[in-house]
């Protein structure tokens, strides 16, 4: 089982250097885990983007919609989360030590716990090294040359 945070989310839906490494790891997965706050935090992203003038109104509502469309292919799930997790993020913070993390990558790290998910692909060294000092797997596929 395997979580995905946005950042690993979104090189599903943008073509970037590493899309094509992280879509064959999903594919090689047998259960990928979205989060609410995952899939929160990805269409903010791709609204951003829009708003920033990287793409077209009909571009972000195609991203919006192979999103929408993970939820009825295999490998993803799509999964709440509990109120709880804001609790576990504090713990989980409380003791963090000299291991910083972003609010929303520790909220990802709490997710993970409350759905009881030990692996995570992410892009985002910061985090990868506070899933790491939790004793969480971290995957992050690389771009091929």
């Amino acid at each position: 089982m395997l979580y995905l945070d946005s950042s690993a989310l979104l090189k599903l839906l943008w073509q970037e250097p590493e899309s094509d490494a992280v879509r064959d790891h999903v594919a090689s997965e047998d259960l990928v885990i979205v989060s609410s706050l995952a899939e929160l935090e990805t269409h903010v992203q791709l609204s951003a983007a829009w708003l920033a003038g990287r793409y077209g109104k009909v571009r972000l509502e195609r991203f919006r919609a192979k999103l929408a469309e993970f939820r009825a292919t295999e490998p993803f799930r799509f999964r709440p989360l509990p109120g709880s997790v804001f609790e576990t993020a504090l713990q989980q913070h409380a003791g963090a030590g000299r291991i910083h993390c972003r609010t929303l990558d520790r909220l990802h790290l709490a997710a993970m716990t409350e759905l009881d998910v030990a692996r995570l692909m992410t892009h985002d060294a910061v985090q990868a090294r506070a899933a790491r000092s939790l004793g969480f797997e971290v995957v992050i596929p690389a771009h091929r040359a």
